[in-house]
């Protein structure tokens, strides 16, 4: 089950709740379920019943029991929970790996986009948007036109086509000379609108530096696909964990799977809060998360060991990470190598 499936089993939920009167609400438009806060509360997260319960007129938890009996027993859904004040936390059943894999796979380059995006097909300008208001200080003209940039992408992303504001472009140019495209862009684009640029004297290609550390873990996830080539299998969705597994390892790969899942979420909020820094702090957790869960889970077989589906799995998981990296390093207009 990937998570727009999941989406839209939790709504037909409220939607059934409404239509036998157990709520009397006006059923959203969507569901949003993203990655739970913390490790060990599932592989999903809901707070629809704390945004149903005032208009329900009946305590958040209430809203959430009647939900929670209703998705108990879905396909794909292994089980439903209530946490705090009422959230919904969700475990899928086997084969939900496959499913968030095979979804990120299937859409590739699209996997972000909104289906009805012209991001693809150059859409045309629309709308002029103010890029947010730079701190006073070093590079505030530089930033202007990045930001502005990316949010244009980033609207055209969210089917949003957005035409930034002009902006000089000498400071960029300066930072350029000085850092590289790559690192004056990364540098520009990560502080919030809040925030002071911090420019190095020079860029670092060292895992401190988090620019590199996320092209490192894209060039690592396509590596993997490339040795699996070489030896002679490619990757297909399924199960990446064996019988041992322990519960770090668990947690491990669902901390994996849940950046991967948030991205499209990440991207959407992010073209509709003006906030391409967003983005840039996704791809840093999901390279960590990528880098640590392939010291745990190695994708390729050891020595003479032949290929098994658990290998083939974990090379489709490598696959559709570096999708997600390589989708977001060109989303914010810096290069996503192949090697590093």
């Amino acid at each position: 089950m990937t998570p727009a499936e999941l989406s839209r089993t939790v709504l037909r939920s409220v939607r059934g709740a409404v239509a036998e009167r157990e709520l009397s609400v006006p059923v959203p438009a969507r569901i949003v379920v993203q990655a739970p806060p913390r490790p060990g509360c599932g592989d999903y997260a809901s707070n629809v019943a704390l945004q149903l319960a005032q208009q329900a007129g009946r305590p958040a938890r209430e809203v959430a029991e009647i939900l929670r009996r209703r998705l108990a027993g879905s396909a794909g859904i292994a089980r439903v929970e209530i946490a705090g004040p009422g959230f919904l936390n969700f475990t899928l059943g086997d084969g939900a790996s496959a499913g968030l894999v095979a979804d990120v796979l299937a859409r590739g380059e699209r996997y972000g986009q909104a289906p009805e995006s012209g991001a693809a097909t150059g859409a045309g300008p629309g709308r002029i948007v103010e890029t947010p208001a730079s701190p006073a200080g070093d590079w505030a003209r530089a930033r202007a036109s990045v930001v502005g940039e990316v949010l244009d992408r980033l609207g055209r992303a969210a089917a949003k086509p957005q035409r930034p504001a002009d902006a000089q472009e000498d400071e960029l140019a300066r930072l350029v000379a000085r850092l590289g495209t790559d690192e004056a862009r990364w540098v520009l684009l990560r502080p919030a609108a809040h925030d002071p640029v911090r420019a190095p004297q020079r860029p670092v290609q060292h895992e401190d530096n988090p620019r590199f550390r996320v092209q490192y873990a894209h060039a690592r996830a396509r590596a993997m696909v490339r040795n699996a080539g070489e030896l002679g299998f490619v990757g297909e969705p399924g199960d990446v964990t064996t019988a041992d597994a322990g519960h770090g390892d668990v947690q491990v790969l669902q901390a994996l799977e849940g950046r991967l899942a948030a991205y499209p979420t990440v991207v959407a909020t992010a073209a509709r809060r003006c906030a391409p820094d967003r983005v840039v702090r996704h791809l840093e957790v999901t390279a960590d998360a990528y880098l640590r869960w392939q010291e745990e889970f190695w994708p390729l077989p050891v020595g003479e060991q032949k290929p098994l589906a658990v290998h083939r799995a974990r090379v489709a998981l490598a696959e559709a990470t570096g999708t997600v990296l390589g989708n977001g390093l060109r989303l914010l207009g810096i290069s996503a190598p192949e090697h590093v």
